[in-house]
């Protein structure tokens, strides 16, 4: 018979197999259970169009990865990860040019003309505090480690962004590129705290960039499950637990879940209380993906967008804006937002030799049913006429297809939450990973630092669960 572990963590995404390493290094014996036949949750990737094209199935590039604090301190590189970084961060195709966003904040304040000097007076302090404000960013709510330069962030974060946006820029290609960055906090953008989600990513442009892994997202997933294998862990794959009572004894068990799930699993184990607070979480919008198979790379109008691995699809501020404040408001947007990145402009590993895939993805309403092929298609074509021409397969992710193949994103929400001021501080409860039973935790992205393809809501979930032991 197999000895029973001293710590169980169900779910093998990037915070489960981050909750499970955190664990192994503290030399605690671990077996992760997996439902599906892979590793990786939502960093995952796979044949979705044609063979030999491989698709990333939820998360494609990473700007919080390499900044995690946890995941810097692990030798991924050694089990294969290997990370690309384009040249430019980003890319905001407009109707007349584009905003691009460098490495180098100098280059890109130099290209936005009479905001130049406000994108310099406002990001360049940003910046250079970032190391200070890192650890606020990814870690759990509470007393930052460095106060003053938390504050002094927080003047600027604690407004929406269209507020930042405004006050700070005039052209329409600043204003657009906070648009873009505001709209990954997945709230309409004259809400909190989608001005803290603008500056997070822009300074991330300018620090530790946007890079995506080499080969698709799988191979970062495969990477943390390599490590944890080598520190003694042990994964089980094709092992759907239905019921927390099903698993073997073990001091602490961790689940990569969100509250609805994990009710469903373990609501059992919980006292009234706790579960009438999960039963109380929010979900927010959801999302309409589609993978592209192209025989050329999109033909975008201004040809600076190919220096890019992601496209923020949308136009103006305004228009943005109102994308998403349509979408939450449960209706959807004629000209919807569109997330778009171009991996093989930069990993040729990823299609036949002169092939390309593209991924893009827009908010939709909670759970909706709607057919958003052909606005996405629509969007892209108006910044890349020709591009409809070049697909030689697509392949549709509805809502209801992402909570299929993953119950933690209800409704199609791969936020696993609304990050709005109420959920942001109490992220899943008052308690953060703990529950009402002292043996279970929570390790997912419903936990703080929230959504993000970091780690760092397992790493810390691991850390709160290693107090049963002593």
């Amino acid at each position: 018979m197999a000895a029973v572990p001293d710590a169980i963590v169900v779910g093998a995404g990037p915070n489960g197999l981050s909750a499970a390493v955190a664990l192994a290094r503290a030399g605690k014996s671990v077996t992760v259970y997996e439902a599906l036949d892979r590793v990786g949750g939502g960093a995952a990737s796979a044949e979705l169009t044609l063979p030999g094209f491989t698709h990333d199935v939820c998360s494609a590039v990473h700007p919080f990865a390499v900044a995690s604090p946890f995941w810097r301190t692990l030798p991924l590189v050694d089990h294969g990860l290997r990370w690309i970084e384009p040249p430019a961060a980003l890319a905001h195709p407009l109707d007349q040019g584009a905003a691009i966003a460098w490495r180098s904040l100098d280059e890109t304040a130099s290209a936005l003309a009479r905001d130049a000097q406000s994108y310099r007076a406002l990001f360049e302090p940003l910046v250079a505090m970032w190391p200070q404000v890192l650890p606020t960013v990814l870690g759990t709510p509470g007393l930052p480690a460095h106060p003053v330069a938390a504050a002094r962030f927080g003047l600027q974060a604690l407004r929406p962004a269209r507020s930042i946006a405004f006050s700070h820029f005039t052209t329409t290609a600043a204003r657009a590129l906070m648009a873009g960055t505001a709209a990954h906090s997945i709230l309409p953008l004259d809400q909190f705290p989608s001005g803290a989600v603008a500056l997070i990513f822009a300074i991330l442009a300018h620090t530790s960039g946007w890079p995506f892994p080499e080969g698709g997202a799988q191979r970062l997933s495969d990477a943390l499950a390599s490590l944890l294998r080598s520190l003694g862990g042990t994964i089980v794959t094709g092992a759907r637990v239905k019921n927390v009572d099903d698993l073997p004894r073990a001091r602490a068990i961790l689940f990569d879940l969100s509250p609805q799930p994990l009710l469903r699993m373990a609501g059992h184990r919980f006292t009234s209380g706790f579960r009438r607070a999960l039963e109380g979480y929010r979900y927010g919008m959801g999302v309409f993906k589609v993978d592209w198979a192209l025989d050329a790379p999109i033909p975008w109008r201004d040809y600076r967008v190919a220096h890019a691995g992601t496209v923020h699809v949308g136009g103006t501020f305004e228009e943005i804006a109102d994308a998403e404040r349509v979408t939450a408001s449960g209706r959807l947007p004629d000209r919807p937002f569109v997330l778009l990145a171009q991996p093989t402009l930069f990993d040729p590993s990823r299609a036949p030799a002169g092939r390309h895939v593209a991924w893009g993805y827009c908010h939709v309403p909670h759970g909706s049913t709607a057919d958003m092929l052909p606005r996405i298609e629509a969007q892209i074509e108006r910044f890349a006429p020709g591009f409809r021409e070049r697909v030689l397969a697509r392949h549709v992710t509805t809502p209801s297809d992402l909570e299929r193949r993953n119950p933690n994103l209800v409704g199609g929400d791969i936020g696993m939450g609304v990050m709005d001021w109420p959920q942001l501080f109490r992220r899943p409860t008052w308690r953060f990973y703990a529950t009402s039973a002292p043996d279970l935790f929570i390790c997912s992205a419903s936990t703080p630092p929230g959504v993000g393809v970091h780690g760092m809501c397992g790493y810390l979930a691991a850390q709160a669960a290693l107090d049963v032991f002593r």
